[in-house]
């Protein structure tokens, strides 16, 4: 029986789908106006693994993810690049998407942008207005009108007397409350815009959210996810204009991601700790940095270290060591369904069901490759069997589903100037070997000293020289 955090109530719930066997779900995606960060890794590979858990379990699942391809940031780059907004954010819409893949997420059932769902924003606006809860404003600008809705802060656990008193908030003369939050915004001069009945504008940031979510999935949907930092005061507004326009629940269930650190501090632009995906893929292999990711707990931070990296990649070493030289391929294709009464799938589940407990999960994984190695020195069809295992559980993470020999002798996705190819290392090990058999063993030394000083580690044993890249 699968239980979850939710933000909402603060404590763990037993979850409960609107339509039994049915799972409809919505995750604030990215803003596109430049390459997407370690953090939006995190929310990609996270509500990966939640979906890709909610479907092992059973439940069909319809995925939301949607685009932010207008806002401030997105015009002021694409005015000082000098180029249309929308060629700004196509390209980085391809980018966030090879990023994506790089990392093993799947995609979203569906993508919305943005600019696509404007019409129905302004419907939105319209009926707040209507409903009281919205308002025009002199300069063209329509606002929340958050004294309006008796429940805003029910998320966050603020009240409105602690906002207005512990809160920095803009002062605008516009507003008729300092915490109203704009829903459209006038357009400025060489802006883009869309004709409304206020005048030419473009929508807030948070009507993009209530409106996609509405259309797509209703008005009344099971879990709403994003990062931690979206909390307040992003999705506190989305449930004010999603329950003032439609006078029912919004989501039954909220979950936010932890922050990521760097070297224990937040991650920010203004501390110089910022990191894209695209430069730690420079540096680390994707696989590595989707388990370095799911090993720690989705809703605990996330400290980002070389050190770190370097620990969650001898720790994915170590599982794929152990499927070395064992066909699971074979016994996973004899044997389809996985074996959930297995003890070791059994605390899989468990653990995944404890509110998606993935450190708790990997280890899980292994105890079975130990158990694999074990097995290996006594009885090759049951270390078959326990190698499929290991594979189907971490498959429904994203994970070991390479050959080992790939993972052990892949390079980085953009090669380090001088990193040896796998042809240049083939060779080196057969004039290695021709050495041994000359027995010009300085030789066959100084090639293995060669290699370590690239990086490359080499293994001998009855099935010949295995190599891996450090």
């Amino acid at each position: 029986m699968l239980s979850l955090y939710n933000s909402l109530s603060r404590k763990k719930e037993v979850f409960t789908p609107i339509i039994p066997g049915q799972v409809r779900m919505y995750v604030c995606g990215m803003t596109v106006y430049d390459y997407c960060h370690l953090g939006h890794a995190r929310v990609l590979v996270v509500f990966d693994m939640v979906t890709r858990w909610l479907r092992n379990s059973g439940y069909q699942v319809n995925y939301v993810r949607n685009i932010t391809d207008i806002d401030d940031k997105i015009i002021k780059r694409a005015q000082d690049n000098g180029e249309p907004f929308t060629v700004l954010t196509d390209r980085f819409i391809t980018a966030m998407h090879e990023d994506s893949a790089a990392l093993g997420v799947l995609p979203p059932d569906h993508e919305p942008r943005a600019t696509e769902y404007v019409g129905n924003m302004l419907n939105m606006i319209l009926r707040l207005i209507e409903r009281g809860h919205a308002y025009a404003a002199p300069n063209g600008d329509v606002y929340y009108a958050v004294q309006s809705f008796a429940n805003y802060g029910q998320l966050s656990g603020k009240a409105l007397e602690d906002l207005r008193a512990g809160e920095r908030v803009e002062v605008d003369p516009n507003k008729r409350d300092p915490l109203d939050f704009v829903l459209w915004k006038a357009a400025k001069p060489g802006e883009p815009c869309w004709p409304s009945s206020w005048g030419a504008g473009r929508p807030g940031w948070h009507i993009e959210c209530s409106a996609m979510g509405s259309d797509l999935l209703g008005q009344h949907f099971d879990i709403h996810g994003g990062g931690q930092d979206l909390q307040f005061p992003h999705h506190e507004n989305e449930i004010a204009q999603s329950e003032g326009a439609h006078d029912c629940k919004f989501v039954n269930y909220w979950l936010h991601n932890g922050f990521v650190r760097v070297d224990d501090e937040k991650m920010s632009k203004s501390l110089g700790n910022f990191f894209t995906i695209r430069e730690v893929l420079q540096k680390y292999d994707a696989e590595v940095v989707r388990f370095f990711i799911l090993r720690a707990h989705y809703r605990s931070p996330l400290n980002y270290s070389d050190q770190h990296l370097d620990d969650a990649k001898a720790a994915l070493t170590r599982l794929y060591t152990a499927l070395r030289g064992i066909d699971a391929g074979a016994e996973m294709r004899m044997n389809v369904e996985l074996d959930w009464d297995n003890p070791f799938a059994m605390r899989f589940k468990s653990a995944m069901d404890d509110d998606f407990n993935t450190p708790e999960a990997l280890a899980v994984l292994f105890d079975a490759a130990a158990e694999l190695n074990r097995l290996r020195l006594l009885d090759h069809v049951h270390a078959a069997q326990m190698a499929a295992l290991l594979k189907s559980l971490a498959g429904i993470l994203g994970l070991l589903g390479r050959d080992p020999e790939q993972f052990m002798q892949a390079g980085l996705a953009n090669t380090v100037e001088g990193e040896l190819t796998a042809e240049q290392i083939d060779a080196l090990i057969a004039e290695r070997l021709a050495a041994r058999k000359a027995k010009d063993f300085k030789r066959s030394d100084a090639i293995r000293d060669e290699l370590k000083a690239a990086g490359i580690i080499l293994e001998d044993g009855a099935q010949g020289t295995q190599w891996r890249r450090e």
